[in-house]
C-alpha cells in the first residue's frame, strides 16, 4: 500500500542502525581525535589526566573528591572515578572511607624523598647560585623545609676571606633567621600555630624571634614585600636576605645571601633585587 509504514523486523533493524550510526560516529571520532593528540604530542591521555589530577592536590586544597575532580576538569565522572581508583590501588592518593575524598598517598612523599636525595633540586638551581654569587660577592644557600626547620639543599661559599659558609644537608631552626621565615610564611596560619606553638621557641641570640605572634608578624610583612631580611637571629654576626620559591604555587624552597652583618646590611638594595630575580628563575626552573 502506498503511503504504508513498513513495520518489518528487517526495517526495524534499519531504523536502529540509523539511528545509532551518529553516537558511534562521534564515539570513533573522539577515540581518532585522542589518538591524534597523542601522536603529534608524545603523551599518553590516561597518563596525562593522572599526573594533572595528582598535581590539584596542594596546601591550599589537600583534598579532593570525584565530582570536584570532573567538574574541574571537564571530564566525565566515570572517567575520574577510574582514574582516582587506580592512583589509590598504586598508593599515590588515599581515599577516606566515610567522606569518600581523596588526599595524596604514601607514594607520592617516597617520590618526594628520592628526589629530594638525588641532586635533583641542586641541579635545578645550580646556575642561579652561581650568578649570584658573582652579583653579590656573598654565600648562597637553597633551603628546603623539614619540619619545623629547613634543611639546606644546596649552596656556594661566598668569595671574601671573611664568610658565611652553610653545610649541605645541616638542618636548622624554622624560626630563627630569614631563610625559615621565607619559607614559613607561606603556610596556613593553624599550621604554624601547631610547628611552633606547641613548645617553646628557643633563643639563641636577642634578636630571636620566640613567640608565635612575632613570627605571625614577620611573615605578614614578608609577604607583603616578598622577601625577608635577619640580622643575628641566629648568629650574630650574621646578616640573612632570603626569598620565596615556588613549585605548581606551593612554596617549595628559599633562596638566601648570607654573610657577615657589616656588608651584607649595606649592600641589602642591590642583594634584594639581584635575589628576588634569582629566586624568580628558581621558581620557572622548578616547573609547574
Amino acid at each position: 500500500m502506498a503511503g504504508a509504514t513498513d513495520r518489518s523486523p528487517r526495517a526495524a533493524k534499519r531504523s536502529e542502525t540509523a539511528e545509532g550510526a551518529p553516537a558511534s560516529q562521534a564515539e570513533d571520532s573522539a577515540k581518532r581525535t585522542a589518538a591524534h593528540r597523542e601522536r603529534t604530542t608524545g603523551t599518553l591521555q590516561s597518563a596525562d589526566r593522572a599526573l594533572v589530577a595528582l598535581l590539584d592536590f596542594t596546601e591550599q586544597r589537600p583534598e579532593w573528591g570525584v565530582s570536584e575532580i570532573a567538574r574541574h576538569h571537564g571530564w566525565d565522572k566515570a572517567v575520574a572515578q577510574r582514574l582516582l581508583t587506580t592512583l589509590t590501588a598504586r598508593g599515590f592518593l588515599m581515599c577516606d572511607s566515610t567522606t569518600r575524598r581523596y588526599r595524596l598517598g604514601p607514594a607520592v612523599s617516597r617520590l618526594a624523598r628520592v628526589g629530594e636525595h638525588s641532586g635533583v633540586l641542586p641541579s635545578l638551581v645550580r646556575p642561579v647560585l652561581a650568578r649570584l654569587l658573582r652579583e653579590t660577592g656573598e654565600s648562597v644557600v637553597l633551603n628546603v623545609p623539614n619540619g619545623g626547620g629547613y634543611r639546606c639543599a644546596a649552596a656556594v661559599d661566598g668569595t671574601g676571606p671573611i664568610r658565611y659558609t652553610a653545610l649541605v644537608g645541616a638542618l636548622m631552626p624554622g624560626h630563627a633567621g630569614a631563610s625559615g621565615h621565607a619559607l614559613f610564611a607561606y603556610y596556613p596560619e593553624a599550621e604554624i600555630r601547631q610547628i611552633f606553638g606547641a613548645t617553646a621557641l628557643q633563643r639563641f641570640t636577642d634578636t630571636t624571634l620566640t613567640t608565635v605572634d612575632a613570627l605571625l608578624e614577620r611573615y605578614a610583612v614578608l609577604r607583603e614585600q616578598g622577601w625577608g631580611i635577619s640580622h643575628g637571629e641566629y648568629d650574630e654576626a650574621v646578616t640573612a636576605v632570603s626569598a620565596p620559591v615556588f613549585q605548581a604555587g606551593t612554596i617549595a624552597a628559599s633562596l638566601t645571601v648570607i654573610g657577615p652583618s657589616h656588608r651584607v646590611s649595606n649592600a641589602a638594595d642591590d642583594i634584594v633585587e639581584a635575589l628576588l630575580a634569582g629566586a624568580a628563575e628558581a621558581t620557572v626552573a622548578f616547573g609547574d
